[in-house]
């Protein structure tokens, strides 16, 4: 069990799966990301007025999937097959994100320079992702993106600063929409809507940013 790990957990967890499916042949692993926001649930407080953002941004949650390899042929047929990962953490950003749980529950702060940091910094973290498998990709919007949205200004300044077109994170968009910010759970929706949409999309390959504290960017490569 993986717990108090945020925005971040989701990209963790699958990285924790996957590596236990590719050391333990024909295995198969089961991820649950459930969130409840109850503990944000609080009265005003001016010593913590961001926690009032947290309130209206997240919202409660469960998905589930399976990490396997080694699929049966005929019988088993992956929707996703993860290529490979890397993360790194963003400079500068140790004051950009706070949850703290004390008596009171969880208390959130969120700095303004957020979507900015992210927007600044997932291209060159992409980059490094994809250079060791050959693959240098000029046009961001050639590749889908299963991208945690975070908030509405996070996917915007993605959305410019990569030159993306509109539908590369239309799924992204969707489920902010529809149920806010999932934490953990975001990507996995995030995956089913794709799933629910993509068509031809499963041969092409994708980046995907996840927000932690400090904050990191985690990259994958998919086909």
């Amino acid at each position: 069990m993986m717990y108090q790990q945020g925005c971040f957990a989701g990209g963790t967890v699958l990285r924790i799966a996957n590596d236990l499916a590719e050391n333990n042949n024909g295995a198969r692993v089961l991820v649950v990301c459930s969130e409840i926001t109850a503990v944000i649930f609080q009265g005003p407080n001016e010593a913590h007025i961001d926690s009032l953002i947290g309130q209206a941004l997240f919202g409660d949650g469960a998905a589930a999937i399976i990490v396997g390899s080694s699929p049966v042929a005929g019988v088993e047929k992956p929707l996703f097959v993860l290529v490979s990962t890397a993360q790194t953490i963003i400079p500068d950003s140790e004051d950009a994100l706070k949850l703290h749980l004390c008596e009171a529950g969880l208390t959130f702060h969120a700095s303004k320079d957020v979507p900015n940091l992210i927007s600044n910094n997932i291209e060159k973290s992409l980059v490094e992702a994809f250079q060791p498998l050959g693959l240098g990709i000029s046009d961001w919007s050639s590749i889908f993106w299963a991208f945690h949205q975070g908030v509405k200004a996070i996917i915007d300044h993605v959305e410019w600063r990569m030159g993306l077109k509109p539908d590369k994170i239309r799924a992204a968009r969707h489920v902010l929409s529809v149920c806010g910010n999932l934490t953990s759970a975001c990507v996995l929706f995030i995956l089913d809507e794709l799933r629910k949409v993509s068509g031809g999309w499963a041969q092409d390959h994708w980046g995907r940013a996840r927000v932690g504290c400090p904050l990191w960017v985690r990259a994958r490569t998919h086909h």
